[in-house]
């Protein structure tokens, strides 16, 4: 009730009236006890105004660093799934280079990796038998020719690479039609070495060099003809004079393959495997 006829009787009056004069009096007294108190609170609300927006600062941060990191994986995945894309459309892009009608490939994905540089280079794949792999089947990449399978088992296999020391494949030479041996160099295997080539071969840097298929009519090769294998890296004349050899590099990437495929069915696993080149 006080204050209702307080506020009347103040609103009822002009700017002279007591009830004015009191205000300005209040004010007056009261504006620099307001102002000093609130220059000395105004370090205390700054020190919570920081620690809010340092809060606040470290919840974007968070939040952004959660957002580049879902952008970098799906980037990775991204750059993995182009990479297997592309050597998958390989394989199905170098499947006009052998007769199909006498293989069946089985493509299979890379799990294991034995690379020796002195001696051994092997893959394991993960088909096997219960896919039809069988020993001695030729394994190929989208770009070339891989190896050979030396071991076999129900869900896996172990690719010999043609940069294995006991690897030999007879190859020819697509521009002049001179046979060799493709093996690999020691201590350098993606040095291949191209041997038993007839001294009059012709032979150039940049030439492309081929399995040789069948040359011997008792056994058969393990390799269908024409899969590509490497390209003329360097001819010397004095060691094809002296040594019947050339060298060359692999088409293959044979030290980052997430696929292969495996040519089965080409007859005889076994007598293949004998054969050898």
């Amino acid at each position: 009730m006080v204050s209702l006829i307080l506020l009347t009787a103040y609103f009822g009056e002009d700017e002279g009236s007591p009830l004015h004069s009191v205000q300005r009096g209040v004010i007056a007294v009261l504006s620099p006890i307001q102002e000093g108190a609130s220059r000395a609170l105004k370090p205390a609300r700054d020190l919570f105004g920081w620690f809010g927006d340092t809060l606040d600062a470290k919840k974007e941060r968070d939040q952004l660093r959660r957002q580049r990191d879902d952008l970098l994986g799906e980037r990775i995945d991204y750059e993995v799934a182009i990479a297997r894309n592309r050597q998958l459309e390989r394989l199905v892009g170098i499947q006009g280079t052998y007769d199909r009608d006498r293989f069946t490939p089985v493509t299979s994905r890379v799990v294991g990796r034995s690379m020796n540089n002195l001696l051994r280079d092997t893959l394991t794949i993960d088909a096997g038998t219960g896919a039809g792999v069988r020993v001695g089947d030729a394994v190929i990449s989208g770009d070339g020719l891989v190896g050979q399978v030396t071991t076999a088992a129900g869900n896996t296999a172990i690719v010999t690479l043609i940069t294995d020391q006991r690897s030999a494949v007879a190859a020819r030479l697509v521009r002049s039609g001179d046979y060799g041996l493709i093996t690999p160099s020691l201590g350098d295997p993606l040095d291949l070495r191209m041997d038993q080539l007839d001294r009059r071969a012709s032979a150039a840097v940049g030439d492309v060099v081929v399995t040789a298929g069948t040359i011997d009519d008792r056994l058969e090769s393990p390799y269908p003809a024409d899969i590509p294998i490497g390209r003329v890296e360097s001819v010397d004349p004095e060691e094809l004079a002296n040594s019947n050899r050339i060298h060359l590099s692999p088409f293959a990437d044979i030290r980052h393959l997430d696929f292969v495929q495996v040519l089965t069915g080409g007859g005889d696993s076994g007598e293949r495997a004998q054969a050898g080149p």
